[in-house]
C-alpha cells in the first residue's frame, strides 16, 4: 500500500498548499525572533541553532528575555515548562496516531506547535497520499520555514538596526488568524466557544499570569466529557 500510495515527494507536493498560511506567519514571526535575539549580541548562527534544536515558538519568545545573567536555571525551566505545558494536552490526542509512524514518532513529537497541531487536525488528507507521509511533510515544511524566518531576522538584524519593541506581537496575531480560518471552515463552533468561555472565566479567576494551566485542564475535561455530545452536532451538521 505504502508504494502505491506514492513516496515523500508526493507528500510534499501534497502538503505544500496546506501550508502556505503557516509559511506567511512563520516567516514573519520568525524573522521577528531572529531580529529580537540578535539585539541581545549573540551571533545570527546561535538563532538558526535554536530554531533547529528548540523549535519552541513563544517558548524561544521567552527564551530571548531569559539570556541575561543573574537569571536562575530553575526559573527559566519552570517557566519554560508553563508556556509550553499545553503540548502535554496535544500530545494526548495524537498518540494513536504518531505511535504507528515508526522511527518518525520522536521527530513528530518534537515538532509538535500550534499551527502544525492545528493543520493535522483541519486539513483532509489526499486519499492518493499515505497519511503519514502527509503528516510528516506538514511538520518538517512548518519547521523549515520558522528557521528560514528566524535566520532572515536574525541576518537582517545584524546588518540592519531595528527598533524590536512590540514586535513579539507578531505571534499573538498569528494565533489570531489561525483562529478565524478554524472558526471559517469548522462544521460545530461549539469546542471553540467552550475555548473562549472557559479562557475568560479562568482569566478573571485567576488572574492572566495563571490562568493557561487550569484553563486547559478545564478545556479538558469539558470536551472530554462532552465528546459524545460534540460528535452528534457534527454529524448532524454534515447530514
Amino acid at each position: 500500500m505504502e508504494k502505491r500510495r506514492g513516496g515523500y515527494a508526493k507528500a510534499f507536493r501534497a502538503a505544500f498548499p496546506f501550508t502556505v498560511p503557516v509559511l506567511t506567519g512563520y516567516l514573519f514571526i520568525g524573522t521577528a525572533f531572529g531580529v529580537m535575539f540578535q539585539e541581545k549580541g549573540y551571533n545570527f548562527l546561535w538563532a538558526i541553532v535554536m530554531s533547529i534544536l528548540v523549535y519552541a515558538g513563544s517558548g524561544q519568545y521567552l527564551a530571548v528575555n531569559f539570556f541575561a545573567p543573574g537569571v536562575n536555571l530553575l526559573q527559566v525551566i519552570f517557566l519554560e515548562f508553563m508556556v509550553n505545558i499545553r503540548h502535554i494536552f496535544y500530545g494526548l490526542s495524537l498518540l494513536e496516531r504518531f505511535s504507528e509512524m515508526g522511527k518518525k514518532k520522536l521527530y513528530m513529537i518534537f515538532s509538535l506547535t500550534d499551527e502544525t497541531y492545528s493543520l493535522f487536525f483541519v486539513t483532509k488528507i489526499p486519499k492518493d497520499v499515505d497519511e503519514h507521509k502527509f503528516m510528516f511533510a506538514i511538520a518538517l515544511l512548518d519547521q523549515l520555514y520558522w528557521i528560514t524566518g528566524s535566520a532572515i531576522g536574525a541576518i537582517a538584524g545584524s546588518v540592519i538596526p531595528f527598533d524590536a519593541t512590540g514586535i513579539d506581537f507578531a505571534m499573538t496575531a498569528l494565533f489570531v488568524v489561525i483562529f478565524v480560518e478554524q472558526w471559517m471552515t469548522s462544521i460545530t463552533h461549539l469546542p471553540a466557544l467552550i475555548g473562549i468561555v472557559t479562557g475568560v472565566v479562568c482569566l478573571l479567576v485567576f488572574g492572566s499570569e495563571n490562568f493557561i494551566l487550569p484553563t486547559m485542564i478545564c478545556i479538558l475535561v469539558i470536551l472530554l466529557s462532552g465528546r459524545k455530545m460534540i460528535e452528534q452536532e457534527v454529524e448532524s451538521d454534515a447530514d
